[in-house]
């Protein structure tokens, strides 16, 4: 009985691990911005004045002996550096005119996944005009509309510009990270819940939180558990079924249909806060602004949860800080919207891509919703993060960047929990990470 009680007293001594939280999600949240029917083009020519400045601080390594022109400045067979917007001309990129169109023509419209073509070309275009490129240093499947960059060429005589190097901002500054000398301590990702999805099985959800909290397992489990710090929940929590979204008066029915999902998170998110810290991001199906940067969930909806202080309603994107070590991430739809309009062999190519054009989401305004911002971009990525993570994607993965200045980036892929029943851990100590894999299958 004595040891049965010093082994109790063990297991009651554990506590859980604490860091240090900083949240740097000033940049995405709108506060005093006012919608005067203001135009996207402020932010263009906010993005291009950021970016042309930074490109023009390295053309001296780059091509010290090369002017720097205009598109209107442009001289026949001189070859010389052009800085400015890049924009694709798509021939399957979707019209809202194409509406139209269906309903007066019997054949129906081809909507591919992605709606690159090898007839695609780019255009450079800066405040004085702009030319069309050619070469194939600059191929049209790999950049996007929104791509602000340098190139190195010369105007031929049909008057387009042949490229013959490119530059690109590159990974920004980094501030360094002592690793190896802290000790173990995890922070878990996890995305696309979904919760009140018919499909998914609410047993995994809850065999996540029991993992999380230290409820599941034996006292070398609780004991891993412990070293949690912080739970970051990447959009895409709630499931609404979409017919109840018709903009028709709903019964009390449908109402309590409606609210049902949020209510279960609410109790999951509850058992989650009354153990650990977590933050919340909204994603593309939450209840949430649509146009990015998304808004935090207001608290209300959570009523159990919000009573805690270790519950945190973020932006999407979410940028933070633990114990130094600096964060960036979003709920996907940036990567997404990357993989319609351009090709790559993963999408951790497009993560990393986004980071080397400095920019988290390029092809906003243009393909992807944001709010007309007028003096900024808030998309511009200023300092680079080490752990750089992209929700609701099809499977988990992950890939370690390095810059040519020594920065280094953990890249993350989470996938959709509700469709893998998978969370990704990664250990702040040496930015490693792995899967956790929940399935309530008995299969072998």
């Amino acid at each position: 009985m004595e040891g049965e009680a010093m082994e109790v007293d063990r297991r009651s001594t554990l506590q859980r691990k604490q860091s240090l939280y900083q949240s740097r999600d000033e940049t995405f949240e709108i506060h005093n911005e006012k919608y005067q029917g203001q135009q996207y083009s402020q932010i263009y020519f906010a993005r291009l004045h950021k970016m042309r400045t930074l490109l023009y601080s390295l053309v001296g390594k780059w091509k010290p002996d090369v002017p720097v022109k205009t598109v209107l400045g442009l001289e026949e067979g001189k070859k010389c550096i052009l800085v400015g917007t890049l924009y694709k001309h798509m021939k399957l990129k979707p019209c809202i005119l194409d509406e139209y169109s269906k309903e007066r023509s019997a054949a129906p419209l081809v909507r591919p996944h992605n709606f690159v073509h090898p007839e695609d070309h780019l255009v450079l275009e800066d405040e004085s005009g702009r030319v069309t490129l050619a070469g194939d240093v600059l191929p049209p499947s790999v950049y996007v509309t929104g791509n602000v960059v340098g190139i190195y060429g010369k105007e031929t005589g049909n008057g387009d510009f042949l490229v013959q190097d490119v530059l690109e901002a590159g990974l920004p500054p980094q501030i360094p990270l002592e690793l190896g000398s802290k000790e173990d301590k995890y922070v878990v990702f996890v995305s696309g819940l979904s919760v009140g999805n018919s499909t998914c099985n609410p047993l995994q959800l809850q065999l996540l939180v029991d993992h999380l909290t230290g409820h599941l397992g034996d006292e070398k489990e609780q004991s891993i558990a412990s070293q949690i710090v912080r739970v970051v929940i990447a959009g895409n929590s709630i499931n609404i079924p979409s017919g109840l979204l018709s903009g028709q008066n709903l019964g009390p029915k449908e109402q309590s249909k409606l609210s049902e999902p949020i209510k279960e998170l609410d109790i999951l998110l509850t058992e989650l806060a009354s153990a650990m810290p977590i933050d919340i991001m909204p994603g593309e199906h939450d209840p949430a602004n649509f146009a990015l940067p998304q808004q935090p969930l207001n608290p209300c909806l959570f009523p159990g949860a919000s009573v805690y202080n270790t519950f945190t309603s973020c932006t999407n994107p979410h940028s933070f800080e633990l114990d130094g070590v600096r964060f960036l991430g979003t709920s996907g739809q940036n990567i997404d919207d990357l993989d319609k309009y351009s090709d790559a062999r993963s999408k951790l190519d497009f993560m990393e891509r986004t980071l080397r054009w400095r920019h988290l989401a390029p092809t906003a305004p243009n393909t992807l919703g944001c709010y007309p911002f007028t003096d900024r971009d808030p998309f511009f990525i200023e300092s680079c993060p080490h752990v750089y993570f992209a929700g609701n994607q099809d499977k988990y993965d992950t890939r370690l960047v390095q810059g040519v200045e020594g920065q280094s980036v953990r890249l993350i892929c989470l996938p959709k929990f509700c469709e893998t029943g998978v969370a990704v851990a990664l250990n702040m100590k040496n930015l490693q990470c792995h899967s956790l894999s929940f399935s309530t299958s008995l299969d072998k």
